[in-house]
């Protein structure tokens, strides 16, 4: 116990898996703590902080009508195939960016310009696109992650050592096989971990998403209980969005410590 006792001091030392699930739990505990003492002790008014109980009774309520399961899939579904457009367009982009000088000079001073623009600046500008559909609120969620994606891919490839490199032409790898099987391969543990970044991202976009006319999903219940002052929806939306973002989360984490168990960001 000593010895765990000084690990904890020791700049990036393991903790190891009892200490570190402590203190995620102390975290969520405190802040649960903080809520119930500020709620139940009416220090703030009921309309804007309903106490944790109030909450869990609307929850368990919402999650015995239809109406909640079918906000979570159109959710779910927008979320999916906005992340997943930019996946598909923005890995090829990033990786050429990363590998090619011509390329990074071509990409990345355009996209670092853009990515600096809130995606709510182009609400406007969507709707006049793509109307006020299904793919409008995709393409929101593809203007909020595509951008970062780019440049985040393009580092990735960045990372792997140069050494892979020279070994490879040293042993008489052509130019197409350099990058496709050693910088590509190379690059999946750190792609994968952006990709886990970018799919909570595509989630965080997904209430400014569901404002483009939209009359379901959660960011819609959301908006709509705002309007009036039905807090604990509010309350109950947020957490669900919360509750889905970390199981991608997690599934990413899982499909990354199985598909490369020797990189250090699959342990």
């Amino acid at each position: 116990m000593k010895k765990a006792n000084g690990s904890l001091t020791r700049i990036r030392a393991d903790v190891g898996r009892s200490w570190y699930m402590t203190g995620a739990l102390s975290s969520f505990v405190g802040l649960l703590f903080i809520w119930a003492l500020l709620s139940y002790g009416e220090y703030v008014n009921s309309t804007f902080l309903p106490t944790p109980s109030r909450v869990l009774a609307v929850f368990v309520q919402m999650l015995q009508s239809p109406n909640l399961w079918s906000d979570i899939g159109i959710s779910v579904y927008r979320v999916t195939m906005g992340f997943l457009l930019a996946a598909v367009i923005g890995i090829p982009l990033g990786i050429l960016a990363g590998t090619f000088k011509f390329a990074e000079a071509a990409i990345q001073p355009l996209t670092e310009f853009i990515r600096y623009m809130p995606a709510t600046a182009f609400i406007p500008l969507v709707m006049v696109w793509a109307g006020i559909g299904e793919g409008a609120k995709i393409l929101v969620i593809f203007i909020g992650t595509f951008f970062q994606m780019v440049l985040m891919v393009a580092d990735n490839i960045r990372l792997v050592p140069e050494d892979l490199l020279s070994a490879s032409y040293t042993l008489g790898a052509t130019r197409f096989q350099v990058i496709t099987r050693v910088l590509i391969p190379a690059m999946m543990p750190n792609l994968m971990d952006t990709l886990r970044l970018m799919i909570g991202w595509a989630w965080t976009y997904l209430v400014v998403a569901e404002l483009v006319a939209a009359n379901s999903g959660l960011g819609y219940s959301i908006l709509k209980a705002q309007r009036f002052l039905k807090t604990d929806v509010i309350f109950v939306g947020i957490l669900v969005i919360g509750i889905l973002g970390l199981l991608t989360d997690r599934l990413f984490a899982f499909a990354n410590k199985k598909l490369f168990p020797w990189a250090e960001g699959g342990s």
